[in-house]
């Protein structure tokens, strides 16, 4: 597509965006209305909304419009699947220079349209507004199926942690991106476009999962959430962590012991979940820790002691470029 968003125009760029929508058959009524209109057949409504920021979140010179999508959607679909319910729809707010070619904002939905093929979702609507910088806003809708949702108070002492998906994956892509490579390509790859485990949440539930989050900001951090809500010490093990060979060739080629990568890196969206002691995990779930009684802070130790290295996302702690 030639030409720019300002030559586009408002009511043109939403018609090349809209053009390029699939549907389910949740979605009763798409875009094209004053809202859309969604089937909630447990009439409750899981929802979630995230921003993407560029030059926070992104960089144009790192990933594709296309790869700025699929992690837009991803990140906001794997919060729902956290919580033990199937995505149903999507919205998107779009904020964009009128210079911007027209092409990247038709590449962004193509990409958040894909990936919520992949989680069973549809994009339902959204607005578009110009402004100086690149800001990508989506909500996601959920169906808990008449199950109650998996939330992060529920964990136990004597439960057990897993998680499935990857680790470490996304923070490793980082680093390498961060020094001028692109390769491995596995690593730089998830970064661009984290693949969270989406059937793992509502099958998690289906399992008995006590307490559930999805990996955002880093393990420990994440796992912090939960033993905070459940008000219990939460201890891994990283004799059970699984850390590729290719991690550790990446960190010795860039002086980072891969471990911080796997404890401390988010964005990777896998999904961790306590369960009771007694339940058979699908040899997907990789148990990786215990759940005690509460101690004294820290609430979430490795090894049995405090994780002293930095790690975790904090939107307000760290000026850098999250990407």
């Amino acid at each position: 597509m030639k030409g720019t968003v300002g030559e586009l125009g408002e009511f043109g760029l939403i018609r090349e965006l809209t053009s390029r929508l699939t549907t389910t058959p949740a979605v009763r009524l798409g875009p094209g209305d004053d809202a859309a209109v969604v089937a909630a057949p447990d009439r409750r409504v899981v929802a979630s909304t995230d921003l993407l920021l560029e030059g926070r979140h992104f960089r144009r010179d790192w990933s594709t419009a296309y790869d700025v999508g699929r992690k837009a959607a991803a990140q906001n679909l794997a919060d729902i699947a956290a919580m033990g319910a199937v995505p149903t729809a999507v919205l998107l707010g779009l904020v964009v220079p009128a210079e911007l070619s027209a092409t990247w904002p038709t590449e962004l939905m193509d990409g958040i349209r894909d990936e919520c093929q992949v989680a069973g979702a549809a994009v339902v609507g959204g607005d578009v507004v110009r402004g100086e910088t690149i800001t990508v806003a989506i909500t996601a809708l959920g169906d808990l199926r008449n199950h109650e949702p998996v939330t992060r108070c529920g964990a136990q002492p004597g439960d057990v942690v897993a998680v499935t998906g990857w680790l470490g994956w996304s923070a490793a892509g980082h680093a390498v991106l961060s020094r001028g490579f692109r390769s491995p390509r596995a690593f730089v790859e998830a970064h661009r476009r984290p693949e969270p485990p989406y059937h793992a949440g509502p099958a998690a539930a289906g399992l008995g999962a006590t307490a559930m989050t999805d990996i955002s900001d880093g393990l420990i951090a994440d796992l912090g959430h939960i033993a905070e809500s459940s008000k219990v010490r939460i201890d891994l093990h990283t004799a059970a962590i699984d850390v590729p060979s290719q991690m550790h060739d990446i960190g010795q080629a860039v002086g980072v012991d891969p471990l911080h990568w796997v404890l401390g890196g988010g964005e990777d969206h896998a999904i961790v979940a306590t369960f009771p002691p007694d339940v058979k995990l699908p040899a997907r779930w990789q148990v990786i820790g215990d759940v005690l009684h509460p101690s004294a802070l820290p609430q979430v130790t490795v090894d049995g002691a405090p994780w002293d290295k930095a790690g975790g996302w904090d939107h307000f702690g760290d000026l850098e470029t999250e990407e």
